[in-house]
């Protein structure tokens, strides 16, 4: 019998083939899980205790190939940023809760206030009839070298303003040049770039004698005055390049009314004053008339460019601001549900569509064409998961689970639906 004997040598070598061929395996597994999987983390957040942490994406949502992309019968030309759903967007937003210093209101600090759901801040806004570019932060700031910008308004404009703040501040840092005594109306500046961001307080853009603190608690009906502008904003306005006007919500307070110095109305009327009850629609028709009617004027704005923004829905359910309203939605309202709006954002929104065609019709396109509508109140109203809530305080419920807080369902979490009105704002600057 003969034995057949393999060399050690050689045994050695086929063993160190066999694992080198294993490590080779190994590793390229490795690397394929890597590469399609590294993008199913998010942002990173910074957590409540100041350390850094990278969260899952939500559960993947299935998204046709084609969600994204023109319907082939449609013509581009006849796009309608306005008019569209918002559907899922892994990438989430271009800066975190900590991110842009303290630029963000407290109150709208939702991550930070500790809101355990993140799934609202991976949508985006996509119009039916065309692309809508991501917000390009260093593209805006090229564009707006040299130019002045205002946000015109009450505590939205101030949510908004804050929001195009954040978007820049991941290219370059403002900084603060002006605030006023209450800090409610501020100027920002750009020095790489030379542009000036405000935010201006003017609730009504008319004058008023306002009887309110900082937490909102009144003390007396407020004095408005419908025919005379608020020259906060209007001795402002031959300085600007660009201007972003908004009110609405304000008009809902109980108010008494007055045209050529003296009281014609109220609404809420209190009964030792004896005056017709005219209800707030007819002060926002009478003042966005003197609003619109100066905007279109050729005087005002031959050099700028003036966006008046609809008024923003809120999403109080079971009551409201200060009786008990809360908005416990986490995810946008989907294509086969019903959302039904309040009869009051209607009124609002109809006066100011009504005010603004009419101001344009009159004034005519060579003397109002630089009077521009944003008409984001549809967009807004399908996103009710958008809202602190009641985190609009830091983490209400760590000392009990069951508390009872106000829930803020009005303002907008930073980041947040709200930044996607940038979005259309440049691409509207771009390509008109």
């Amino acid at each position: 019998m003969k034995l057949n004997c393999t060399p050690m040598s050689m045994i050695r070598k086929n063993v160190f083939l066999i694992k080198l061929v294993s490590a080779i395996l190994i590793t390229g597994l490795a690397f394929h899980f890597f590469i399609f999987h590294f993008s199913d983390l998010s942002p990173v957040f910074a957590s409540v205790t100041g350390k850094f942490e990278a969260r899952l994406l939500p559960p993947k949502v299935f998204v046709p190939e084609n969600e994204d992309l023109i319907p082939q019968d449609i013509e581009i030309e006849k796009c309608d940023l306005f008019a569209g759903k918002w559907i899922p967007d892994t990438s989430g937003p271009i800066y975190t809760n900590s991110s842009c210093g303290t630029l963000i209101d407290g109150h709208q600090n939702c991550v930070t206030n500790g809101r355990p759901d993140l799934d609202f801040l991976y949508w985006k806004w996509k119009p039916h009839d065309c692309l809508l570019p991501r917000f390009d932060p260093q593209r805006f700031l090229n564009l707006m070298r040299n130019k002045s910008w205002a946000f015109i308004g009450d505590s939205i404009s101030r949510n908004h303003v804050e929001s195009l703040l954040c978007m820049l501040y991941t290219v370059e840092e403002p900084v603060e040049v002006y605030h006023d005594k209450e800090y409610r109306s501020k100027r920002w500046r750009f020095p790489l770039h030379n542009l000036t961001i405000s935010n201006i307080w003017s609730p009504f853009l008319v004058q008023a004698a306002i009887f309110e603190d900082m937490n909102g608690v009144s003390t007396a009906s407020v004095q408005l005055h419908v025919d005379k502008l608020d020259d906060t904003w209007t001795d402002l306005m031959p300085s600007l390049d660009y201007a972003i006007i908004s009110t609405g919500k304000w008009y809902l307070k109980s108010a008494v009314y007055h045209e050529n110095a003296k009281p014609v109305g109220c609404h809420n009327c209190p009964e030792k004053l004896r005056l017709e009850e005219l209800g707030f629609d007819y002060a926002y028709n009478a003042s966005l008339r003197n609003v619109m009617d100066f905007l279109a004027a050729a005087e005002t704005n031959r050099e700028a460019t003036v966006f008046f923004r609809t008024s923003t829905p809120d999403h109080f359910q079971n009551g409201e601001w200060h009786n008990g309203g809360t908005c416990k939605q986490t995810e946008p309202v989907s294509d086969d549900e019903e959302i039904e709006m309040k009869n009051v954002h209607k009124i609002l929104r109809d006066v100011e569509i009504g005010q603004f065609e009419r101001a344009v019709r009159e004034k005519g396109q060579d003397r109002g064409g630089n009077l521009k509508l944003l008409d984001f109140t549809g967009m807004l109203l399908t996103r009710p998961d958008g809202h602190p809530g009641a985190y609009r305080q830091f983490r209400p419920f760590d000392k009990d689970k069951n508390a009872k807080v106000q829930n803020d369902c009005l303002h907008w979490c930073l980041p947040g639906p709200i930044d996607y009105l940038n979005d259309v704002i440049l691409e509207t600057i771009v390509n008109g």
